[in-house]
């Protein structure tokens, strides 16, 4: 089921997959990593003026990493206004993602947030850089094939 930007971004030509709506009733829009800069401008023009977060996942081991964006369309007067969240699916091999702090400067933190912790490069944001791991740190703590540094695992001891 199309839901009303989907049906909208189909309309003007801007290649995209929908993934449904989540359990809140949110539609949900997966977007290329090459497409997503413009197509933030064009959502941000078209009143998605909030991000109301960022934050990234491992899929699965060894497969693909995604970057999630929940928008929010803030107007004067409106009680429950309209919500969309973007995913966009990068390899794990050379995760790189246009940054779209320059459309939303929330976004600053909060990619820096998942470089750190997922290893996803955010092309063209002004200052990304370790902020949780110490910049010497080896690896990415939140995926899923991640072994820690001197980290020895007791197996089958009985």
């Amino acid at each position: 089921m199309q839901g009303r930007l989907s049906s909208w971004l189909v309309k003007h030509g801007l290649i995209h997959r929908s993934l449904g709506f989540d359990y809140q009733g949110i539609e949900t829009l997966q977007i290329k990593p090459e497409d997503w800069h413009s197509i933030a401008v064009i959502l941000y023009v078209y009143g998605y003026n909030y991000l109301r977060s960022q934050c990234a996942y491992d899929v699965a081991p060894g497969g693909l990493l995604a970057s999630v964006y929940h928008l929010t369309r803030i107007e004067y007067g409106i009680n429950q206004p309209e919500e969309v969240c973007i995913k966009i699916f990068v390899s794990r091999k050379n995760p790189r993602i246009p940054s779209i702090f320059w459309v939303w400067k929330s976004a600053d933190f909060q990619e820096k947030e998942s470089y750190d912790m997922l290893g996803i490069s955010y092309d063209s944001h002004p200052r990304l850089r370790r902020i949780l791991m110490p910049e010497n740190w080896i690896g990415w703590p939140l995926r899923k094939d991640y072994i820690a540094p001197n980290f020895y695992e007791i197996q089958d001891a009985h």
